[in-house]
């Protein structure tokens, strides 16, 4: 009995070394020796484009969550379609992404291909665009690991049951985000992204025209706010484009303002203001609003998370020549 056990442990012990070898090997000096130079040009080429372009910090940030929340942060979403094969891009949830991030990678990507060709991977380059373009902005700084492998596949058939929309309810929200790993206050603090960027009017035109038999708009809205609401998305069904900014206030600079506006009824999409009504999210709300350093560690130690959620590495996927093309045809 004592030998069995003895030969029990020691395969236990063996399965525990080999499981410990084949664990994890990102790290955040994964191009030191391959491509020393990888953050000096990514940082000059971030900074140029957001310079140029205000509206790629937070177009880059939702690509990157639509990415990792969808089979992992593997650049899936990166590619593009063609004739024979249909990508993520092509779900109706993303037809709304500001190209400007798509742009982005793509001159990050073609500088880093010239100085260390077949190195860097698109996984990299869009975790580590999102975290520097949020610090640009005003955010956290937290830490990116790196050493992932860009997917072999793009599947616009999975997409919608795995990013959360404009009018899904609260138990479906928290459902979803947990299903990810995700406690409740990690997800209000993610959804805290929306403190820069801007809505669609088609995103929240449910709360601001014929909203009920007793009122034209929302209740919930802040009057003056559904009013002006209500001008500027006149004519959203003839200009799909027109849009509004997520944070009235501070639009381009990452803060707590957002939970601020929730909380006095200047919250734009009907999804994020729900959770300052939520018994299980109002308390993180108020808590964020109240202190913009709590809102930030919390949102840094979200976005680290995030950032490993299912990554491929090794021979689990490639480093693509082109973020938006597959290295073999598909």
């Amino acid at each position: 009995m004592a030998f069995s056990n003895l030969v029990l442990l020691f395969k236990l012990f063996s399965f525990l070394l080999l499981f410990r070898s084949t664990q994890s090997k990102l790290s955040a000096d994964y191009y030191n020796k391959t491509c020393p130079k990888f953050q000096n040009i990514m940082q000059t080429i971030l900074a140029e484009k957001q310079l140029s372009a205000p509206t790629t910090a937070a177009a880059t940030l939702r690509v990157f969550f639509h990415d990792c929340f969808v089979n992992g942060c593997d650049s899936s979403m990166l590619i593009a379609s063609n004739a024979f094969n249909k990508s993520e891009r092509d779900a109706n949830i993303n037809l709304s992404v500001a190209g400007d991030a798509f742009d982005l990678i793509t001159r990050v990507k073609t500088a880093l291909e010239l100085e260390c060709p077949g190195v860097v991977s698109c996984s990299d380059i869009l975790a580590v665009s999102a975290r520097d373009l949020v610090v640009m902005v005003g955010g956290p700084f937290y830490e990116v690991v790196l050493g992932r492998k860009d997917s072999r596949e793009s599947n616009p058939s999975i997409v919608d049951k795995n990013l959360p929309k404009a009018l899904t309810p609260m138990n479906e929200l928290l459902s979803l985000f947990s299903s990810k790993g995700f406690s409740a206050e990690e997800m209000v603090a993610l959804v805290g992204a929306h403190t820069i960027g801007f809505s669609h009017c088609k995103e929240f035109a449910n709360r601001i025209f014929n909203f009920s038999k007793t009122s034209e708009f929302d209740p919930a809205y802040n009057p003056v706010f559904a009013q002006g609401l209500r001008k500027l998305c006149a004519n959203y069904t003839q200009s799909p484009a027109m849009s509004a900014f997520n944070d009235v206030y501070t639009p381009g600079k990452f803060d707590n303002m957002y939970y601020k506006n929730l909380q006095i009824g200047l919250g734009l999409l009907s999804s994020d203001q729900a959770m300052v009504t939520d018994n299980r999210t109002k308390p993180f709300v108020d808590r964020f609003a109240a202190n913009e350093t709590a809102f930030f560690d919390t949102f840094a130690r979200s976005m680290e998370k995030l950032s490993v959620y299912k990554v491929k590495e090794n021979n689990d996927g490639d480093v693509r020549r082109r973020c938006d093309q597959f290295n073999t045809l598909q």
